[in-house]
């Protein structure tokens, strides 16, 4: 590294440092193939908006607990060297880094990522329901879509797609929980499979006591056979089970059982403790928490309510409302009025406004519109898990806001006598519901405005106060992560758009000789060739790095594209950076998420420095052990230094081979 480059590495450096809260404010330092990451003790005090105009950086966001920068291939390996350098601190492994990310969060706070991680993944899911329920309410409403055969059916179509995706919500949360926590993500399925099959007693059924139940004696324990549907508490302690026992079990069972044995094993084990002790618990838990709320606004007046709507939202998350519905049918059974329906509609509305509160803070944020209006929607037809797990739960502040909220609107119910006449509906569709009685439509309206204005506001303000850093949402996250973070890296937040600057020319990498342009590049893989674009990560899909395609790989194999020497290959073994004939900087990204792998299943033929001919083999993957453990395999191919005007034509999307011609660099 010559002289001028280092004086300006270290003042990006510098930069750094102080806008990241100080030296004092920097526990551990570590790169990717593409991203400076530092682990902060007060993520607060770092200023990311400022960082984004830091000289080279290409984009700033927090994820996995971790701030990570964007440089670009090559770039990133000298500025975190200059960096420890100047603080005096070792550049980490990225599993160090994690380590000690990890270490500096209390039990509630990791316990609160770990929730947070779970459920982006499988956001757009909730978010496809929640709209298509909305919708559905409003089709339900309308008689002239009842009396024709065709909207009906539709109606009836969009009903059944709604229902099924939240009455799988369980199998879904074991799923993403299995793979958050390290298991193989198809052992979540089959135990998801479990909790919901139909030889068990469906459970708001038997809440109801509208079904038999039969009991079981295994050890002289009764079982009930009761299924888990809503049971996503549920869901989430037996995902972590099962995937500690995958772990397990595919460490100790010896190799030449292991395919057949160990699924056998963690499914057997993670079935007796799902029905003998996690199922029990999480029931009890259910009764209990009802039992207590129940009482409380039978017995404290307002601050019963209050607290009651400032709560509800939460048991939601644990998945533990669905036995609200026995107790508002014999509510209408024993008074005729129902008091707890407007009571949850609040609190429903209340989070809705801290979406919007959460939103008004982040307007020039357009991943934060992509998710909070959604999410809003969703809401006004009494949905609230995507607004509850895609914003609030995430970013914390605004469900703290909306419970607050919601405690508002619980007092504004009380004091105005509100009640529905029957149960099931909520917030818009609800207010066919109310009792009219006491000017009950009016008072409905009110009560729901107050509620959302005191959710915004709470929310709006507690942002203010906690002056959060910019994020962006996911949905259906996966959020970003290296290049994608994921929610396996704990990472949930899109990265900020940044000016896509070249960070050095092709003279100051030292090429004497270039080739002419333009430049033809052939497929480095077998697979399907796609845009960039179509990548199941931001940081690609929206070419922060630079522009380029992908190959959704056939096989386990990557070629070099072209004639170029090796400047970098990571650690991880999962990215090499090249540069070619004609001096262009690209990048070679195989997966998403992979360098959680940390080198699993990757063989890297190459060295840094090393001359390639075009077609010459860099890496070897074993592309089925990625999938199995829940990576996206797409190959990317990422023009992170382009000559200086020049621009990337390439081919169309089709399934290529090896050597295939797939794109052209031309001025």
């Amino acid at each position: 590294m010559d002289a001028e480059k280092r004086q300006r590495y270290e003042n990006i450096s510098a930069e750094i440092v102080r806008l990241a809260g100080g030296r004092d404010n920097i526990l551990g330092v570590a790169h990717c193939a593409t991203r400076l990451r530092l682990v902060l003790e007060d993520n607060d005090k770092a200023d990311t908006q400022a960082i984004e105009n830091v000289d080279l950086v290409k984009g700033v966001f927090v994820a996995g607990d971790q701030l990570q920068i964007i440089f670009g291939a090559g770039l990133v390996n000298d500025v975190c060297q200059v960096l420890a350098d100047s603080i005096h601190m070792d550049s980490m492994s990225l599993g160090d880094l994690k380590t000690k990310a990890n270490k500096r969060m209390n039990p509630f706070q990791k316990a609160l990522k770990a929730l947070s991680d779970v459920f982006i993944e499988i956001m757009p899911g909730i978010l496809a329901a929640a709209l298509l329920t909305g919708l559905s309410s409003v089709l339900g409403n309308i008689e002239f879509v009842q009396n024709n055969d065709t909207l009906y059916g539709i109606s009836r179509l969009i009903n059944i797609s709604s229902g099924a995706i939240f009455g799988f919500l369980p199998l879904c949360v074991a799923y993403s929980t299995v793979k958050r926590f390290g298991g193989r993500p198809i052992m979540g399925i089959v135990m998801g499979w479990i909790m919901l099959t139909n030889s068990l007693a469906d459970a708001s059924a038997a809440a109801q006591g509208t079904v038999e139940v039969t009991t079981l004696h295994i050890f002289g324990l009764p079982v009930e056979l009761i299924g888990f549907q809503g049971g996503i508490i549920v869901a989430l302690l037996i995902g972590v089970v099962t995937a500690k026992l995958d772990i397990f079990f595919e460490k100790k069972v010896p190799e030449v059982v292991r395919l057949l044995v160990s699924p056998l094993l963690t499914t057997l084990v993670s079935s007796f403790l799902l029905f003998m002790i996690v199922g029990p618990v999480g029931r009890g838990l259910a009764n209990g928490i009802t039992a207590v709320l129940v009482w409380m606004t039978q017995h404290l007046g307002v601050i019963g309510y209050a607290a009651f709507s400032a709560v509800q939202q939460l048991i939601v998350i644990t998945g533990l409302h669905h036995v609200f519905g026995a107790i508002e049918s014999q509510l209408l059974v024993d008074t005729g009025r129902n008091f707890l329906n407007p009571l949850m509609s609040v609190a429903m509305t209340a989070q809705g406004g801290a979406v919007l509160g959460y939103l008004a803070g982040h307007l020039k944020d357009a991943k934060a519109k992509e998710l909070c209006i959604p999410s809003f929607i969703s809401e006004l037809f009494g949905v609230t898990e995507p607004a509850l797990f895609g914003v609030n739960l995430r970013y914390r502040y605004p469900l703290i806001g909306g419970c607050l909220g919601g405690a508002v609107g619980g007092a504004v119910v009380y004091f105005s006598d509100l009640a529905a006449l029957g149960f099931g509906t909520t917030v818009v569709p609800g207010i066919a519901l109310a009792d009219p009685a006491h000017n009950g439509y009016v008072n409905y309206i009110i009560a729901h405005v107050i509620a959302l204005a005191a959710g915004f506001i709470f929310a709006f303000l507690l942002g203010i106060g906690f002056n959060r850093m910019k994020p962006a949402g996911a949905a259906g996250n996966k959020n970003a992560g290296e290049a994608g973070t994921g929610s396996a890296a704990g990472g949930d937040q899109i990265p900020s758009s940044g000016a896509a600057q070249t960070d050095v020319t092709a003279a100051e990498n030292g090429a004497a000789e270039r080739a002419e342009l333009p430049e033809e590049l052939d497929a480095f893989a077998d697979g399907e060739l796609i845009g960039i674009e179509k990548v199941n990560d931001p940081t690609f899909a929206q070419k922060i790095l630079g522009d380029g395609l992908a190959i959704v790989p056939a096989d386990g194999k990557i070629y070099a594209p072209a004639d170029c020497v090796v400047e970098m290959v990571m650690d991880t073994k999962h990215a090499v950076g090249l540069r070619t004939a004609a001096g262009n900087g690209i990048l070679i990204h195989v997966g998403i998420d992979t360098v959680n792998l940390q080198g699993k299943y990757f063989d890297v033929h190459v060295s840094d420095g090393q001359s390639l001919k075009k077609g010459d083999l860099i890496m070897d993957f074993d592309r089925e052990k990625i999938a199995a453990e829940g990576y996206d395999t797409s190959a990317c191919l990422i023009f992170t230094e382009p000559v200086e005007g020049s621009h990337m034509e390439r081919e169309a999307e089709r399934n290529v081979k090896a050597g295939d011609k797939i794109a052209v660099i031309a001025k």
